[in-house]
């Protein structure tokens, strides 16, 4: 494994919105010169080494993605282990898979943790695949999308993680695992050898270590199961803000007569309000899945340069200057030049949700709760734009399919709603965040936080967010990784969220959050 040390220095996530003093970066590649496996493998032993030192220096390890998250949980005060070039996929034989599984060997592939949607994205098209779900952009790594539960809309699979079939997990400085559910069994034990992995296969391991933080080690590799390409056919619509929509946000019984199929259950469903033209309506989001076929135009962006599968992050931070007065004219002004209607678009899910660009400073929280509550949480914010605000930015509504994963914040089973409130990053933005948190909590909504976006989570929160699902995902990490390992995996975030209860937080600067 090849290794270039950068040394400390100040790391800013993507977003810009924490900043952490980090002891050093190492950019980490894998050797050239031996076969895929071999290479694959000498990194493997090149991490159990960098792990075994961190124990010994008691340095806490952190593993970089795409530098997505907009929260505190991915921060270190150690070393930042920059995955980006450990890209390699493998394909999977029928000989290699577990006796029990009845699926399609040509549908798995082992990806690299650094392997971004992107590059698996084009390689799964090269086989005539996909990938059955995706976030709103396909910037972030495998093994970094599903570590903090990057969802879309996917309103009967689900997000990233359900794709997830096994996990091959660095725990130590001389062991790995190779991780599946006991329910579903995947590779043999043969294929395990081959990975120096031990096979354990735990229904309950397995669903709190899909989305873990990076908490249960270095996830090296992501075994994903993909489908046949399809095409997604889409409209966004300008929508009666009334009775009917909100019947339709509250049942999702798809009877409504504004969508294009009443009565077909979309692949994607989302809604957007603007608070400054609600008399306009709302906008609404759908798409359908299609058989795949080639006779067929490609999504082109719109004027300003947005997408179908882009959401507002992509064009709010296009408002800088603002003054309370003119919030109201220039939100109308982006998005009326940003969201333009449009009918029956077509493209491959990784052409609709592909490279969002981000556009200026942009602050982004996002809760999820149960869709029954949805038309309470719109009332609610439309109120708190007047007593709070003015809010710079927008409110949407995704519905996705609950996760089984074990500390998924989408859990409001079948479906959850998750309102996303992406605007200007400033302090204003921070405190109408404040007040919509406060309000949820006076109504006695309950609800979750996205882990990879803005919040105000502490240990309190969490437990009464997740009650007995915490106890398991304590449990679950502790019986599965050796002490020695977990302390370096950890991070002072964990520690004073009550995530990781183990150890006090650390003395040494904690990340600072930047407020524009």
């Amino acid at each position: 494994m090849k290794i270039i040390k950068q040394g400390p220095f100040n790391w800013n996530n993507l977003h810009m919105t924490y900043q952490q003093h980090v002891q050093d970066l190492y950019n980490i590649a894998n050797e050239t010169t031996g076969t895929a496996l071999d290479n694959y493998n000498d990194t493997t032993r090149g991490i159990q080494q960098v792990i075994g030192n961190a124990i010994t220096s008691n340095t806490p390890l952190r593993a970089l993605g795409g530098n997505w998250s907009l929260s505190s949980i991915t921060a270190t005060s150690g070393i930042i282990l920059n995955t980006k070039p450990l890209n390699t996929i493998f394909s999977i034989s029928q000989p290699s898979t577990h006796a029990s599984f009845t699926g399609d060997a040509s549908k798995l592939c082992l990806a690299q943790c650094g392997t971004g949607i992107w590059e698996l994205s084009d390689f799964l098209f090269q086989k005539g695949q996909s990938l059955p779900a995706s976030g709103a952009s396909n910037g972030q790594t495998i093994a970094g999308a599903i570590a903090t539960g990057t969802h879309g809309a996917g309103i009967s699979f689900g997000a990233h993680q359900e794709a997830v079939k096994a996990m091959h997990i660095i725990t130590g400085p001389n062991t790995s695992i190779w991780l599946e559910r006991a329910s579903a069994p995947v590779m043999s034990d043969d294929f395990t050898a081959r990975l120096g992995a031990t096979p354990l296969r735990d229904d309950d391991v397995f669903n709190a270590a899909v989305v873990s933080f990076g908490s249960f080690g270095f996830v090296h590799g992501v075994m994903i199961e993909a489908e046949d390409n399809y095409l997604l056919e889409c409209y966004l619509r300008r929508v009666p803000y009334d009775d009917a929509f909100k019947h339709q946000v509250t049942s999702l019984d798809f009877n409504y007569p504004h969508l294009p199929y009443p009565g077909e259950v979309p692949f994607h469903f989302q809604s957007l309000i603007n608070p400054y033209d609600i008399a306009n309506g709302a906008y609404m989001t759908t798409m359908y899945k299609r058989p795949y076929r080639t006779d067929y135009t490609p999504p082109k962006p719109n004027g300003v340069g947005v997408g179908p599968g882009d959401d507002a992050p992509a064009f709010i931070g296009q408002i800088t200057d603002w003054a309370p007065g003119t919030v109201p004219f220039l939100v109308n002004k982006v998005l009326g030049g940003s969201l333009t209607p449009y009918e029956k678009q077509f493209g491959r899910l990784a052409e609709i949700f592909n490279n969002t660009t981000l556009r200026g400073k942009v602050a982004s929280a996002a809760i999820g709760f149960s869709p029954a509550n949805t038309i309470t949480v719109m009332d609610m914010l439309m109120d708190l734009n007047t007593t709070s605000g003015p809010f710079v930015g927008v409110f949407a509504f995704r519905f996705v399919k609950a996760s089984t994963a074990t500390m998924a914040f989408k859990r409001f089973a079948p479906v959850s709603c998750v309102l996303e409130l992406d605007g200007v990053h400033s302090k204003e933005t921070m405190t109408f965040y404040d007040a919509v948190w406060a309000k949820m909590d006076q109504l006695g909504i309950p609800y979750t936080f996205h882990w990879g976006k803005m919040n105000t989570l502490d240990a309190d929160k969490i437990r009464t967010m997740y009650g007995d699902a915490l106890t398991s995902f304590q449990s679950a990490r502790a019986n599965t990784v050796d002490a020695a390992t977990l302390k370096i995996f950890s991070n002072n975030t964990m520690k004073v969220w009550g995530i990781d209860n183990d150890t006090p937080p650390d003395s040494v600067q904690a990340p600072t959050q930047v407020i524009a």
